[in-house]
């Protein structure tokens, strides 16, 4: 058995390789169907089944990233030696990828003094401008349908921000961008002309790469949630996790690589990746791409291996659906994609039930061994907009800060992810209602009543792995990033403020 210690470094590089390279570029039809009737897969989410999706479905898979193999351009060995492996002399390249990050960072810092012309307005420092005042002003104003007030905050916004400035910068460009949007009425059609640009394999990869390598919630995440898992299901040989939110199955090539290591054998391993469903004609191909590419890793690694694929909304699934069997351990995974269901106490749809709880009670009648959530913690997912504008410019601010501090700013890999995943998430939250709106996360204090009600019970994350984990953080990262716990909450955050949280959970 790999040491938590171990766990964690490959956690940190088998988290990008799901996405294959070679299976990137070969997409040989007959191949894959090859490799899927090896490894038992199974897809449900036919185009037929689909036929009737409405907006709001569309909207929520939207936001999820693009990748277009055919446009993939970069050498494989590229990312060979930076993802592929995590031991040795690799293993210190990925460690050197760090370093180089901070030190380009520190370099930027000293070169935006004394500079002129266009670097000038790039690192420029603003002296007497309170940007987040002008920002909550000028919400204040479009709420209030004083146009004029509006547009002439906009317009001092403008003036002193720019998507290549510091972070306070930046942040006020993407949310301007909200504002403006709101402002003329166009939220809804700037956030699909925002979710429809292309990104290029290469692309997505190094600014994920970049993501998990300066800051550490996506790894501890699932670090700690495949320890939870792993320990819990230590005796059982038939294990069944069933991952609501699956995308891409970054999460599950190193736990496949520590079921492979277990004293007398891997169990048998079955997931069940479920997630919404695509716009078009193959609603269900994203999560079966997922399931191929499992797959691989569960071949590599002599591990026996199903996967079940669902692509439908998620309140729309029945327990039979799920294909549980009798004697397996059954383990319920959710990393931060539950904030995208809507609730009826900010949307009155006329729901009978929210589908956040709908979720919730299926969860339970699965009656699973084990349930690992992760939320992104925020309060952000109210109907009344200047509260919600508020909340989202608190949250917003430290992850904009986070990323000013751990990444250059001349870096693209930066640059794609406040435009294409945070600015495209301010875009959601400030500019667009009702289905439209698919950002909706709630704080995890709230959560913690909705799993109660719903019948669950909090299983204690256990010392040992809570300081593991705030380890790995102090080892690996930035002094200013923060791991805490509370009422059994695994927090995690950046200078004081929360921004993800982690729970365990059983049935009552």
């Amino acid at each position: 058995m790999y040491s938590i210690s171990r766990n964690f470094e490959n956690g940190i590089d088998d988290a990008s390789r799901i996405l294959d390279i070679n299976g990137l570029l070969d997409q040989n039809p007959k191949e894959d169907e090859i490799n899927v009737e090896n490894s038992h897969l199974e897809a449900r989410g036919k185009k037929n089944r689909h036929a009737d999706e409405n907006n709001y479905q569309e909207e929520r898979d939207k936001k999820l990233p693009a990748v277009y193999p055919e446009t993939y351009n970069a050498p494989i060995e590229e990312f060979d030696d930076i993802l592929l492996y995590t031991v040795g002399e690799r293993a210190k390249k990925s460690k050197g990828y760090r370093t180089d990050l901070l030190n380009a960072q520190s370099k930027n810092k000293k070169g935006s003094k004394g500079c002129d012309g266009a670097k000038r307005r790039r690192g420029k420092k603003i002296e007497g401008i309170d940007l987040t005042s002008l920002l909550i002003n000028c919400a204040q104003s479009i709420a209030a349908d004083d146009h004029r007030a509006a547009e002439e905050l906009l317009r001092k916004i403008r003036k002193h921000s720019s998507p290549f400035g510091d972070g306070k910068q930046r942040l006020a460009h993407y949310f301007a961008d909200g504002l403006e949007a709101r402002l003329a009425g166009t939220g809804s059609h700037m956030y699909k002309a925002l979710v429809s640009k292309r990104t290029t394999a290469s692309d997505y990869l190094r600014a994920y790469y970049t993501c998990i390598t300066s800051c550490p919630f996506f790894t501890i995440s699932n670090f700690t949630s495949n320890k939870l898992i792993t320990s819990k299901s230590e005796k059982s040989m038939r294990v069944h996790v069933i991952d609501f939110g699956i995308l891409y199955g970054f999460q599950w090539p190193t736990f496949i690589q520590r079921l492979a290591e277990r004293e007398g054998g891997p169990p048998m391993l079955r997931i069940t990746g479920i997630d919404f469903p695509q716009p078009g004609f193959r609603p269900a191909e994203r999560i079966e791409d997922t399931g191929r590419h499992l797959a691989r890793y569960a071949k590599m690694f002599n591990v026996p291996f199903e996967y079940n694929a669902i692509a439908q909304k998620w309140e729309t699934i029945k327990i039979e659906d799920l294909k549980i069997e009798k004697d397996e351990f059954v383990a319920v995974n959710c990393m931060h994609r539950a904030d995208n269901l809507v609730d009826e106490i900010v949307d009155n749809t006329g729901v009978e039930e929210s589908p956040r709880n709908m979720v919730l009670n299926l969860i339970r009648k699965i009656n699973p061994d084990i349930f690992v959530h992760g939320i992104v913690n925020g309060a952000y997912g109210v109907p009344y907009f200047v509260t919600r504008f508020r909340e989202a410019l608190f949250r917003f601010s430290a992850v904009y800060d986070m990323l000013e501090t751990n990444i250059p700013r001349e870096s693209p890999e930066r640059m794609l992810i406040e435009n294409g995943v945070f600015g495209k998430e301010a875009l959601n939250v400030i500019a667009c209602e009702g289905w439209e709106r698919v950002e909706r996360p709630e704080t995890y204090k709230l959560w913690q009543l909705r799993h109660l009600r719903a019948g669950f019970m909090q299983s204690p994350l256990g010392k040992k792995l809570t300081d593991s984990a705030a380890y790995k953080v102090r080892k690996f990262y930035d002094s200013d990033f923060m791991i805490d716990t509370d009422k059994q909450w695994l927090l995690m955050g950046w200078k004081g403020k929360i921004i993800y949280a982690l729970s365990c959970w059983q049935p009552v």
